[in-house]
């Protein structure tokens, strides 16, 4: 990597323009590239406006439309696809031919967005990443921002063996952002992520609660830790390893649903403010759609393929997809209908209070 390197955040919302913001802070050369017209608009205008618990800063930027990328005349270093998993291939295509021929694509994203990016920049030009970060935008060039720098982490592996030593290029830019982690094996690391989002983001967004909120209704608490243990026995069965995310520590390779209790209290207590809505509800307070497939949708396909099944993810998405088509609303009162199909019941599952005081 240059001494200097050009990058490319594709992407402009809540995570892209939060962690960018703080890369520009940083001093590294950053261009913003969004498909929101008014989020452009207003980053040229103003700036990044990020408001965090204690502190609010405003970071000039430079922003270009999506149209705008045919303009470009030179080649980045690095680029951070920051979209929604289920726009990584198009975007990634749209940006491939300005990624230098030796540059970095890392995909800041849940989802095993790994293998879409891989197919169009190449394995020897990708590497995976893991992000945990609380963040919202409701307004253009305005991030909410829950978990300051000091609370968010990363995770950076290799696919392929050219990329291998190189993930310290990318941890030296993330780390003006939040803590990182460079990993051994970064598809396992996802899987992990992706259970515990499994757990949480579109179960919550289905009660039309922020997440605090939703593990409080009865029953919520015990079948999104129900979600999440179908998805790490389908990472097990897939041949997935068991590994440390989000800064856990000795975590038992033996305890695979031990770990997921371990990830949803983490979350629940270090990534989640009373008023912490997940992404998913927040796309669809804004009238979008939610990564509904790419989450709990990805654990049922992956475990049809095996031959197994796992009932709570697979109404998860049945009545996500109720709701995205407009034959359901989000509510509180939807937890019996996931409820039911799991197999537990508002009357008989003995629930914790996550996000009391004592958390």
């Amino acid at each position: 990597m240059t001494a200097s390197p050009r990058i490319a955040m594709v992407g402009a919302g809540a995570n892209g323009a939060g962690v960018g913001a703080n890369l520009v802070d940083a001093g590294f050369d950053v261009t913003f590239i969004d498909q929101w017209p008014a989020n452009v608009e207003a980053m040229r205008d103003r700036g990044i406006v990020v408001e965090m618990p204690m502190q609010s800063t405003t970071t000039p930027v430079r922003a270009l439309h999506l149209c705008e990328v045919a303009t470009l005349r030179e080649q980045f270093d690095i680029v951070f696809v920051v979209v929604k998993a289920y726009d990584t291939t198009w975007t990634s295509r749209l940006i491939e031919p300005y990624l230098k021929p030796g540059g970095l694509a890392v995909g800041l994203q849940n989802g095993m967005t790994i293998d879409d990016m891989s197919g169009v920049f190449g394995a020897h030009r990708t590497l995976g990443a893991v992000i945990e970060i609380a963040a919202a935008m409701w307004e253009p060039g305005l991030v909410e921002r829950h978990t300051p720098p000091a609370g968010t982490w990363f995770a950076l592996g290799s696919l392929d063996p050219a990329t291998h030593g190189r993930e310290e290029e990318v941890a030296e830019l993330l780390r003006s952002a939040g803590t990182v982690e460079i990993v051994d094996d970064i598809r396992s690391a996802k899987w992990m992520k992706l259970v515990v989002n499994a757990a949480e983001l579109v179960p919550s967004a289905i009660c039309n609660l922020p997440l605090l909120d939703a593990a409080r209704l009865p029953g919520m608490d015990a079948f999104m830790r129900t979600a999440g243990k179908e998805a790490v026995r389908t990472a097990v069965a897939a041949g997935q390893q068991i590994v440390p995310i989000i800064g856990l520590s000795d975590v038992d390779a033996t305890d695979p649903e031990g770990l997921v209790d371990r990830m949803l209290d983490a979350v629940y207590t270090n990534w989640s403010l009373p008023h912490t809505k997940t992404t998913v509800l927040q796309d669809w307070q804004k009238g979008r759609r939610g990564e509904v497939d790419q989450l709990n949708g990805y654990v049922v396909d992956v475990v049809t393929g095996l031959g197994g099944s796992a009932p709570a993810n697979a109404r998860t998405v049945e009545i996500a997809h109720l709701i995205e088509s407009g034959r359901l609303a989000p509510s509180p009162d939807n937890a019996d209908l996931l409820l039911s199909e799991a197999g537990l019941s508002t009357a008989d599952v003995a629930v914790d209070h996550p996000g009391s005081e004592s958390s």
